[in-house]
């Protein structure tokens, strides 16, 4: 196979300082889209080169255009400085050739929940980086023991769950798949504690830990709002002055994207036939409405440009309807 290979030949469209243990010099992600900006932020904040591959060119602008606001909005916030943006932006390429992946020990994907895409970027790498390189899935729900069934280093093939925003939360799964080897799981793991994440171990099952438990009180927040019960400020009030939340559970939903808390509801009802992941009617309807959270500036509440919630009077939320 040629090794001029890139993203777009595949079937299915992509969204997406100091001493350094050698296998973690250069990573590759693919996929730049906010969670893929994310990880590759994390990723070069602690000194490490990161080859970020998207579908074309168009793409791969956008995302390193995301990468810069989004740090930009944590200068604003007195998280990072204009020296740690310049850093961290010197440390990321990008490109739209997967070949240029090829010296990689290390890959993480980020792209769109699906399975046939993920599948094919497996399959795709490997035609041209390392046999031995761990190809990690940032996947929230699907099964990593079927993604590496059609590869050929299925012990080489792991999980890493990361939760928006990735730069900031502290936590990361590592989920092993039925053949996935111990090594590659020891040396994913001190991956994770390099890029200063606390790793969890999980065993493969839809959901895993975060996505498993936080679903169904997200659901369960939009049918009480869809029943009249309360409005979506005092729900989120409630949780968050009840339960110690930082955010309540509708601006969670918001700050995932509503159409990816659906995707992840159907495949876990899919998977599972349990009620309690039926997605909410609410839920659906707001997806058709393109009401998808932060990102559009529109979900369960409305949002400026730097993804800040806007405080809305009881009038203008009457005429909003």
């Amino acid at each position: 196979m040629s090794t001029n290979l890139k993203l777009e030949d595949l079937q299915s469209p992509i969204l997406s300082g100091g001493k350094t243990d050698e296998r973690f010099r250069t990573v590759g992600v693919i996929g730049l889209g906010v969670m893929g900006q994310g990880i590759a932020e994390a990723v070069a904040g602690t000194g490490i080169e990161v080859i970020a591959v998207e579908k074309n060119e168009v793409r791969a602008k956008a995302g390193m255009e995301g990468l810069a606001k989004a740090i930009d909005l944590e200068i604003k916030r007195w998280g990072k400085t204009k020296a740690d943006k310049q850093a961290i932006l010197s440390r990321v390429r990008a490109t739209t050739n997967i070949a240029e992946l090829r010296n990689c020990d290390i890959i993480i994907e980020a792209v769109d929940e699906s399975f046939e895409l993920k599948r094919q970027l497996i399959e795709a790498f490997y035609s041209v980086g390392k046999d031995d390189a761990v190809f990690i899935s940032n996947t929230a729900t699907l099964s990593l023991t079927k993604l590496a069934q059609s590869s050929k280093r299925p012990d080489r093939i792991v999980g890493m769950h990361f939760l928006n925003p990735v730069p900031s939360v502290p936590l990361v799964e590592i989920v092993r798949g039925m053949n996935t080897s111990d090594e590659t799981y020891a040396l994913v793991k001190a991956f994770a504690q390099r890029i200063g994440k606390t790793p969890v171990e999980v065993f493969e099952y839809p959901g895993f830990i975060t996505t498993r438990t936080i679903l169904p009180m997200l659901n369960e927040a939009m049918h009480v709002l869809m029943e009249g019960i309360a409005s979506a400020d005092d729900i989120d009030t409630a949780m968050k002055l009840g339960y110690g939340m930082q955010k309540g559970p509708l601006e969670m939903a918001d700050s995932i994207g509503l159409d990816e808390v659906l995707m992840w509801m159907e495949t876990l009802f899919h998977e599972l036939g349990e009620p309690r992941y039926r997605p909410c009617p609410l839920l659906r309807r707001m997806v058709r409405e393109r009401k998808l959270g932060k990102k559009v500036g529109q979900g369960f509440f409305r949002y400026d440009s730097d993804g800040k919630r806007i405080v809305e009077t009881a009038l203008e939320k009457r005429s909003r309807g």
